[in-house]
């Protein structure tokens, strides 16, 4: 675990998160007091995106595209 001052964090922040990614810490301080952790992001930390198709396979096509449908909607209201 490394630690350095926000000062230095700053002009060497390519170098920390290269440092970081390579599985290793670094421990940010201000006027000797530990303030933030930079570690790295584990893969399984992402959820990722929920699979829809199985909704899209679902739904109905419209005989109306969007464009209709919101023309029609833009229509029907009071300016």
């Amino acid at each position: 675990m490394e630690k350095v001052s926000v000062c230095e964090a700053r002009e060497r922040l390519s170098y920390l998160l290269d440092y970081v990614v390579s599985g290793r810490e670094v421990v940010i301080v201000r006027r000797g007091r530990a303030v933030a952790r930079l570690t790295a992001v584990r893969k399984s930390d992402w959820p990722g995106f929920p699979d829809r198709s199985a909704l899209r396979a679902s739904l109905s096509k419209s005989a109306r595209g969007a464009a209709d449908r919101v023309r029609k909607l833009r229509d029907s209201e009071r300016f």
